[in-house]
């Protein structure tokens, strides 16, 4: 938080981390080789690519595992297959011990979002790792590990299906067959669409964050809610610091009983179609018929539509206002004065995420707006000086000629304080923004957190866009 927002920096974790990284890539490729020359090709590109690539723009962020899982099914595998497996679990778990213990490290260092970073990795290398487990909020149920509300479902007899969410465990063969449960009996596909036209009487998907409501379809509506709880796993290790102090995540490293209690869930309505989606909010955002989506603070609850015009960076963008409003107590009237950029630039930078097997990335110089806010400032010569945004509220903000390039270069900016200088000014940006939330953050706030004039980092911004040529 804002009072403690440069804590000392610890400058040789990043080399501690990138050497156990290089170390364990060698260990793979090692098993790798090992698998080639036993002709188990598959096993072989398991291994290979079990790290993925580390690049200096982006961040890697890994989705923690509910449990091991061989990736056979069915048919038993050979005797070389399981030796492989048994040799790919040891590697994984030591190297969970490894980084375990240099999340703790980085703990104490008070680099607080890395240590919650290499906690989740640590549950993707071993998720019998009870500890990270705990860390992440997670409980464990029949050799597994969920979130709370997960586990109360799953002891009232549901299982969670990829397409109709959670359902009771003996209804799932019917549901596959094309019927629905509704009002205590079962029905057809097509006749419980039409109980659901209405978006009022839409299909309900409860998650552990997010309650979505639709009238497209439950499959739709399912989807949606996978996506915004994947959205929620990365946005609390991106912006840990500000929904987490320092001293309630040491509590979580030396825990051993019950994870935190339930988070709140937060709101969706997600329309058939964007002619219902202008309908139902036009009268309450004249300019909705411009948009992809939006998070109305009034009535707690963001808005989608589905179709080909959805897009997956406004779900993030729009989702993570009401993360960030939502998660915690926030300021009356913040950034209504100055800093409004600020509140844009952190939604704009999760537009960025591009999802793997296991893990996401964020950020990149080719990624969401960025590649329009390096056009705009090394073609087009445009920049708005720090001073200057910083300067500016929500209205002046939203009201600029301007706007379109001025959201481009808050992309930029967030690239920049998100990435520049080994990441250095990530932690403070965090801060910055936590400030801002309150309602405390100044004209000056963002350049004292930084330690830098905004003509220093005007300077540093330019050269940073300039070095991805």
């Amino acid at each position: 938080m804002l009072g403690g927002a440069q804590p000392a920096r610890a400058d040789d974790l990043p080399a501690r981390r990138t050497a156990l990284y290089a170390a364990y890539d060698q260990q793979l490729q090692g098993l790798a080789q090992w698998c080639a020359a036993r002709n188990l090709a598959a096993e072989a590109q398991t291994t290979k690519h079990w790290q993925p690539a580390r690049e200096p723009d982006k961040q890697l962020l890994f989705l923690p595992s509910e449990s091991f899982a061989p990736p056979w099914k069915g048919t038993p595998p050979t005797a070389e297959q399981a030796d492989w497996w048994q040799k790919f679990v040891a590697l994984r778990k030591a190297q969970a011990e490894r980084l375990f213990a240099l999340a703790k490290q980085a703990l104490q260092e008070h680099h607080l979002a890395a240590a919650f970073e290499l906690a989740a990795e640590t549950a993707r290398e071993n998720p019998d790792c009870e500890p990270a487990q705990i860390i992440l909020g997670h409980q464990k149920y029949e050799n597994a590990w969920y979130t709370p509300f997960s586990v109360a479902r799953l002891r009232g007899g549901d299982v969670w299906h990829p397409k109709y969410g959670w359902i009771p465990h003996g209804q799932v063969e019917r549901y596959e067959q094309g019927l629905r449960w509704v009002n205590n009996r079962w029905i057809k596909a097509d006749e419980d669409a039409r109980l659901h036209a209405s978006i009022q009487n839409g299909w309900r998907i409860d998650t552990e964050h997010y309650v979505v409501l639709t009238n497209h379809s439950l499959e739709e509506g399912v989807a949606l809610s996978r996506r915004l709880e994947r959205l929620f796993e990365v946005w609390q290790q991106v912006y840990l610091t500000f929904h987490m102090s320092e001293s309630e995540l040491n509590k979580l490293f030396v825990a051993t009983a019950a994870p935190r209690p339930l988070r709140k869930q937060h709101q969706v309505m997600y329309f058939r179609d964007r002619d219902e989606y202008n309908q139902a909010l036009v009268a309450t955002q004249p300019n909705i018929s411009k948009t992809l989506g939006a998070y109305f603070d009034t009535t707690h609850t963001v808005y989608f539509f589905a179709g080909d015009e959805q897009d997956e960076g406004t779900v993030n963008h729009e989702a993570t206002h009401q993360l960030f409003q939502e998660t915690r107590a926030v300021g009356k009237d913040f950034a209504r004065r100055a800093n409004f950029w600020s509140i844009e630039a952190a939604a704009c930078y999760m537009e960025s995420m591009v999802v793997g097997d296991g893990y996401v990335t964020l950020g990149g110089f080719n990624e969401g707006r960025v590649p329009a806010a390096r056009k705009r400032l090394l073609q087009d010569q445009f920049y708005v000086p720090l001073s200057e945004l910083t300067a500016m509220g929500m209205d002046a903000f939203q009201r600029d000629d301007r706007l379109p390039k001025i959201y481009s270069e808050s992309s930029g900016l967030a690239q920049f304080f998100m990435h520049a200088h080994q990441n250095a000014y990530r932690d403070p940006f965090v801060a910055y923004l936590d400030a801002v939330y309150l309602g405390k953050a100044t004209n000056e706030t963002l350049a004292k957190l930084m330690g830098k004039s905004y003509e220093e980092l005007d300077r540093e911004y330019r050269d940073y866009l300039h070095s991805a040529r």
